[in-house]
């Protein structure tokens, strides 16, 4: 086989790196209305050297070589039999029509990628599909595995943008097997595809190598993982993103601040399935790694506006982490709610009691499963992590002692977040951060034992939310006011149950004092107030209410209705008269619900404990009201 001499392949080598050069970095500087400038320059230096490499194999039969129907299989789907004889079937990697072939492949390669970075991307597929035929003329060794891997990754991501998640998860699937066999049945340091065209005394270490292609298999993860949950394989893709972010710390070759992030939004998916340690495990780790990120001090941003993005994104970075704090402080609370309330959602003390028993048990599983976790942490951060764990519960609250301490954690991430996600600005947010701080007093006051205690959490909730709610301009925010007006009924009516049971526990209505009777009263009122307001806001521009509502109102709706038409026979009334009208007013609104699920019987499902009572409450309501009208005729 023919060679060039020692001035031709540096000449070949020289030109490959004024390539890297153009496409990397003079890439940036290339005007608005040129933007592929240097691309294109640097794509015509890699064809001279595919021109150069292509010489040398001419006369040697390599283009007809291994024509055995694996170029046809490298576009179909691999499958365990096939994806061996990439080990098995082809030159020898270390020959010299294997480094040859290689040496193609690369430049494929750089092709394919070059014409993905210039919007070509059929051209793109098409120089990455050469790049994989020509190395499965190849086994599998040092010289070609990191190229093999590096190929099906930028596969992958092209497949992925065109929605096409089946075909990209065939390509980062075989990606994957080619790294775990070689590194089975090898292991050696394998050469980087820029050694392709390297001179001799610039090759890399051992050390280089093996860093260079465990941050290639790492992003082979970290794709899967997007196509995994691309294409609902949640879990799987959850463990895959976990993987990706504990490699990636020893690596130090990250964005810290990505990697916060990341680790955050995953600590999402292991809160919403209850595992709470590792939610914990992953938002520690992020705040710990945020706190790593080089951030410009405020004296530099004001002069730099590259500076002031680079801070204000850190700012946002660590109040997004904070908004997932608070989403696990939430969620353990209300699991434990679920796990402690009795059928009338109140507390059960004899499961609180047999919970308590239990903990001991559940403190050895939780070190149990943390040995078997997959943890974060390099030897720089892993105490670090460890410390912040330690400062923030993981198992669930048993009462009010330790509900608090999960409260106060969330509340003071809650302090953070508003710091960046203020009201001008970040409307939607704001109020959002400002509904999880009230559910966090809601779930508090389930633990708290003494009625006026939990009066005072609920009203600290009104205080919070009901300035926003008259604030916020209808015609903009209406699906937010929504939100809001209904729980600011719930708080009221639910404030009205707790008045209500203390006052029963002193004495009956009738010995009442006015101030009681007055909070009660009012209580109710302003429930009725908000459970009006919200139902006027489905009301159309010409204020009719819709005669079929939609599926994400229907719910709220009747069930409003029927809270209002419990309030209204709540309230304490001395004229029979103002009683009689407030039973007429609790008998539309049960009326109101039982006809509409009989026009539209579908609605049934969404409200059957509703509807079942309202029913009976329709049929019983006329003889109470006929029993006072009889009343008042009598004592006129």
């Amino acid at each position: 086989m023919a060679s060039l001499s020692n001035s031709g392949w540096r000449d070949v080598c020289d030109k490959f790196k004024n390539a890297q050069t153009l496409s990397c970095e003079e890439s940036l500087k290339d005007p608005v209305n040129d933007p592929y400038r240097s691309k294109y320059k640097a794509r015509e230096l890699i064809r001279e050297i595919q021109c150069t490499l292509k010489s040398l194999e001419a006369g040697e039969g390599e283009e007809e070589s291994g024509g055995d129907g694996r170029e046809q299989r490298a576009s179909e789907a691999f499958v365990d039999g096939q994806r061996d004889e990439l080990f098995t079937d082809g030159l020898c990697g270390e020959s010299p029509p294997g480094m040859l072939t290689a040496k193609l492949a690369a430049v494929e390669f750089y092709l394919g990628v070059n014409h993905a970075e210039t919007e070509e991307l059929s051209a793109g597929h098409e120089h990455l599909m050469n790049c994989v035929m020509l190395l499965e003329r190849c086994r599998v060794s040092s010289e070609n595995v990191s190229l093999s891997i590096h190929v099906r990754n930028e596969l992958g991501i092209m497949w992925t943008r065109r929605d096409e998640a089946e075909k990209a998860l065939q390509f980062l699937e075989t990606a994957e097997f080619i790294y775990q066999r070689y590194m089975k049945e090898d292991g050696s340091p394998p050469m980087d595809k820029i050694e392709y065209f390297t001179t001799e005394e610039k090759l890399l270490t051992d050390q280089e190598r093996i860093e260079k292609f465990e941050f290639i298999y790492t992003y082979t993860k970290y794709y899967l993982a997007q196509v995994y949950k691309i294409v609902g394989e949640t879990e799987r893709a959850a463990t895959y993103c976990h993987n990706t972010l504990q490699r990636l710390l020893p690596l130090k070759q990250f964005n810290r601040m990505e990697w916060a992030l990341n680790a955050a939004t995953l600590s999402q998916y292991y809160i919403s399935k209850g595992q709470f340690m590792e939610g914990r495990h992953c938002l520690s780790a992020a705040s710990v790694i945020l706190g790593l990120a080089e951030v410009p001090s405020e004296a530099a941003a004001q002069e730099s506006e590259a500076a002031s993005e680079q801070r204000e994104k850190n700012r946002m970075q660590s109040a997004h982490i904070s908004r997932c704090w608070i989403k696990y402080c939430l969620n353990l609370l209300e699991d434990a709610k679920k796990l402690l309330e009795d059928n009338t959602g109140e507390l059960d003390t004899d499961r609180q009691d047999e919970l308590k028993r239990e903990r001991t048990l559940g403190e050895e599983e939780e070190v149990k499963s943390k040995k078997s976790a997959l943890l974060f942490g390099s030897e720089d951060t892993f105490d670090s992590i460890a410390s912040l764990e330690e400062k923030v519960p993981c198992l669930f609250p048993l009462d009010f002692s330790e509900a608090r301490a999960v409260f106060l954690v969330g509340q003071n991430h809650v302090k953070e977040a508003k710091e960046y996600f203020q009201m001008e600005g970040h409307v939607t947010d704001h109020v959002e951060i400002l509904q999880d701080h009230s559910a966090l007093f809601r779930t508090l006051a389930f633990f708290e034992e003494d009625l006026e205690a939990r009066c005072k959490m609920h009203k600290r909730r009104i205080d919070m939310l009901e300035p926003v709610c008259n604030e916020l301009n209808a015609q903009y925010y209406l699906m937010i006011r929504r939100q809001l007006m209904f729980e600011l009924a719930e708080i009221y009516n639910e404030m009205m149950d707790l008045k209500m049971i203390r006052a029963n526990t002193q004495a009956d209505t009738q010995s009442l004092d006015k101030h009681s009777i007055k909070k009660i009263n009012h209580l109710c009122s302003s429930a009725v107030k908000y459970f009006h307001m919200f139902l006027d806001s489905l009301r159309s521009p010409d204020g009719k209410f819709p005669e079929k509502m939609e599926e994400d109102v229907l719910r709220p709706a009747l069930v409003a209705r029927f809270r209002m038409a419990r309030l209204y026979s709540k309230l304490i009334c001395s004229l029979p008269s103002a009683q009689l009208e407030n039973l007429n007013k609790a008998l539309d609104n049960y009326t109101c619900i039982t006809q509409y699920c009989e026009e539209h019987p579908e609605a049934a499902a969404a409200v059957e404990t509703e509807l079942e009572l309202s029913k009976e409450m329709v049929e019983l309501l006329p003889f109470k009201i006929n029993r006072l009208k009889v009343a008042m005729v009598a004592n006129n």
